[in-house]
């Protein structure tokens, strides 16, 4: 019988601190302690350390930090924000639902990370933020992103929700701009046990600003100094996070040793291209993205012989139906759009064993060479 291979195992992170988490959860339910408390300030604190910034402020999922981010650093109605055309929806959508305006760019060939040379070329008076993904488990080139935004005048905000732990060579992902945003969803490497994320600065300012607007603008109880949003961190994510977070280093490491594992394995498989690490980045490794031809038809190829596999993203953002009204037309980021036709996101997770990568590797060069074969020959 073949091995099976899930794209995620989330059940082996959970059965890891469930000795930690268990007797918390119980006296949460027990006190009724979900909103606030010690759990979550313990957690701010303790991933505050970890990234190497002064403030992190725990909210309610990834999307809500990028907007409280965003509104921090000023943006508002009509305010343009630059970001990369192959990030996840979230990216743009906390910017329109403020009013302000996502101006899409494309990304280098070689690590898809955003170009920032095109960052330049997109900034018009109404630029207020760039925002920079750091895409796949390695950090955008924030030292040559960060002058360009200075020189200009404007903010830089990092999404780092597929980042957690990674190094770039000015520091840590979600310390390397003034205001980060992170999803602690749990896919992510530092993942939750439902939806959370948090905003990270050394700004106590800016800290206070995303504070008081994810909890009803309000900083004493029916105070409210203007209006904001319900997204605060729950107490029963704060503990799932706090015992994952004291596992992170070790899960990162792991991935890093099936990072190579996989490049040892596809070296010499015509028809993969296996993805690379930029110069002074240290990887975590959040997804292993391989590049095929004939991608649709080896990933069902995959799937039917039970390998889980994902495609992110699909459809670059500018494409897409909700973001039509902006009249982005087909070609306009070649590079964007030509990777989202062929990239493919093998099973990467702490736990995956060698026989797992084995077989996912059988498997994806026998599919590889089936479908070269057949477009050969037609």
């Amino acid at each position: 019988m073949s091995i099976k291979v899930p794209f995620l195992d989330l059940a082996s992170q959970q059965t890891e601190i469930a000795e930690y988490v268990l007797p918390i959860w119980k006296a949460q339910f027990e006190s009724a302690s979900f909103i606030g408390g010690p759990e979550v300030d313990a957690f701010e604190e303790e991933y505050a350390d970890y990234i190497g910034v002064e403030h992190v402020v725990g909210v309610s999922n990834g999307t809500d930090a990028l907007e409280l981010a965003y509104r921090a650093v000023g943006v508002g109605p009509g305010d343009e924000i630059i970001m990369p055309a192959n990030t996840f929806i979230a990216t743009a959508e906390a910017a329109s639902r403020i009013g302000a305006v996502p101006i899409f760019v494309d990304v280098d060939d070689e690590y898809l990370l955003i170009d920032p040379d095109a960052i330049e070329a997109a900034i018009s008076p109404r630029t207020r933020v760039v925002a920079p993904v750091h895409l796949f488990g390695q950090t955008a080139p924030m030292e040559l992103i960060n002058p360009i935004a200075d020189k200009h005048g404007i903010a830089v905000v990092e999404d780092a929700a597929q980042s957690q732990g990674a190094f770039g060579p000015t520091g840590r992902a979600g310390s390397l701009s003034r205001v980060a945003a992170t999803s602690f969803y749990p896919g992510k490497n530092l993942g939750a046990a439902g939806d959370a994320g948090a905003v990270m600065t050394n700004d106590a300012e800016l800290a206070e600003f995303v504070r008081n607007v994810a909890a009803h603008g309000s900083s004493q109880k029916y105070v409210h100094s203007r209006i904001g949003l319900n997204a605060r961190l729950d107490a029963v994510q704060a503990t799932v996070l706090r015992a994952k977070l004291r596992k992170l280093d070790e899960w990162n490491a792991f991935r890093r040793t099936a990072a190579e594992r996989y490049h040892s394995l596809l070296a010499d498989v015509a028809g993969v291209s296996t993805p690379t690490v930029r110069d002074g980045n240290e990887d975590v490794w959040h997804l292993y993205v391989v590049r095929v031809d004939k991608r649709e038809a080896v990933a069902a190829e995959l799937a039917a012989e039970g390998i889980g596999v994902g495609i992110h993203y699909p459809t670059p953002v500018h494409l897409t139906e909700a973001y039509a009204s902006l009249g982005y037309r087909r070609g306009q980021f070649p590079i964007a759009e030509a990777s989202a036709g062929i990239i493919l996101s093998l099973p990467m997770f702490p736990h995956i064993t060698v026989e797992q990568q084995k077989r996912v590797v059988e498997a994806l060069t026998q599919a590889v060479i089936r479908h070269g074969q057949q477009a050969v020959a037609s």
